[in-house]
């Protein structure tokens, strides 16, 4: 029986909420190929360790998911180089990707999660705006311009860049993201590097300067604006911009009752040059690695599976509604408009705004000290400099 000869497939899966999606997809490609592909779940926050009991049987893994430089100093010994490999030949970009240091493609990311402006279009369409926003001058023009009439049109241009600490995150992490990118894509920083420059913190200020003047309340306001608050005034149309991530779309549209066709997400846009061509500030941790010391057959049988559940009617169909944006070829369009966006951008050939703020050290720390220099100097108790220095 040629079945036998083909190897089997044990998946360690590590969402649970996409448990289901994989026993379904699993069933259905044994019931079509004979091979057996098995899929456990780890339990939420043990992928680790359930990971590193599991390698120690006979029967191991023979994919697993290794998301970060972290996991890949753990297990690299285990993953196997995917660059000639059928589905690594069906990915749209390497930009979540991880590799060796001789360029290997150890781990490659099957979808990611974006962050940028979110737009009510029918808000900006109000305010008689048809021209593309495509980098901050084109934003500035646009949010001023709204303030200029605010009272008019009844609306503002952004929600309020709320620093309470169930908002700030979006300002101290994904915010700063900004900074950082620019500074290590010029100096092709790949790693955790000892010091930082800031070099872009101009542009920081260009964008928090706009969030906090062209606002929904005063700028002395914005320290106790809570997430709620923030998305409160966006849902309810008082505001055009809101800063957030491909994770809101649930609560904005199912929750709070917005129409999915008046939103849109576009690039953060804070002055650097060449920014027209930015995509969303996108990432992931969820990459597969194919185990390097299983069996011929069982590595095969694992590609080969891989291979179908990115292309196949079946498996694109679970992907894009377990995880939304996949960068392969045959992704199905999410019904999130906010994955769609993202995958528009780099389908056209945007480059992807990668998250730099992974190598943030000491992160709460960190964080918490960019905040409270925000804070003061949103509040106007002190300058700039204050925010240069705890960045």
């Amino acid at each position: 029986d040629p079945a036998e000869a083909q190897g089997s497939v044990y998946y360690l899966n590590f969402k649970p909420e996409a448990d289901e999606g994989w026993q379904a997809l699993a069933k259905e490609y044994t019931e079509l190929t004979g091979v057996p592909v098995q899929v456990v779940t780890a339990a939420s926050g043990t992928y680790e360790e359930t990971l590193t009991a599991e390698m120690d049987k006979s029967s191991m893994p023979t994919l697993f998911q290794c998301g970060n430089e972290a996991s890949l100093a753990t297990w690299g010994d285990y993953c196997l180089d995917l660059k000639d490999t059928d589905v690594y030949k069906e990915m749209n970009t390497d930009d979540f990707n991880l590799f060796g240091e001789n360029g290997e493609v150890y781990c490659i990311a099957y979808c990611y999660e974006s962050y940028g402006l979110i737009v009510n279009k029918a808000l900006l369409e109000k305010a008689g705006h048809q021209e593309a926003i495509t980098n901050f001058e084109t934003l500035k023009k646009v949010a001023e311009d709204i303030t200029a009439r605010k009272d008019e049109l009844g609306f503002s241009a952004f929600s309020s860049a709320g620093l309470d600490s169930s908002s700030s995150w979006r300002f101290s992490g994904h915010l700063t993201n900004l900074p950082l990118f620019y500074e290590f894509r010029d100096d092709n920083v790949t790693s955790q590097p000892a010091t930082v420059t800031g070099k872009y913190l101009d542009n920081f200020k260009n964008i928090w300067d706009l969030y906090i003047n062209n606002s929904t309340c005063a700028p002395s306001d914005l320290p106790s604006k809570t997430a709620g608050d923030s998305e409160a005034e966006f849902a309810q149309g008082k505001a055009v911009f809101f800063q957030n991530g491909s994770w809101e779309y649930n609560t904005l549209v199912n929750d709070l009752g917005m129409n999915a066709d008046d939103l849109t997400m576009i690039p953060i846009y804070c002055g650097v040059e060449g920014e027209e061509k930015a995509g969303l500030c996108s990432g992931t941790e969820n990459c597969w690695a194919v185990n390097s010391k299983a069996s011929e057959d069982d590595i095969q049988a694992t590609l080969d599976f891989m291979k179908w559940v990115v292309t196949s009617e079946e498996g694109t169909t679970m992907l894009a509604e377990q995880f939304g944006p996949c960068p392969f070829k045959s992704a199905k369009t999410p019904e999130n408009v906010f994955f769609a966006q993202a995958n528009d951008y780099i389908t056209n050939g945007n480059y992807v705004v990668t998250w730099a703020f992974n190598y943030t050290p000491a992160v709460d720390e960190w964080r918490s000290a960019v905040v409270d220099a925000l804070t003061q100097y949103t509040s106007g108790n002190a300058d700039w400099s204050a925010v240069k220095t705890a960045f």
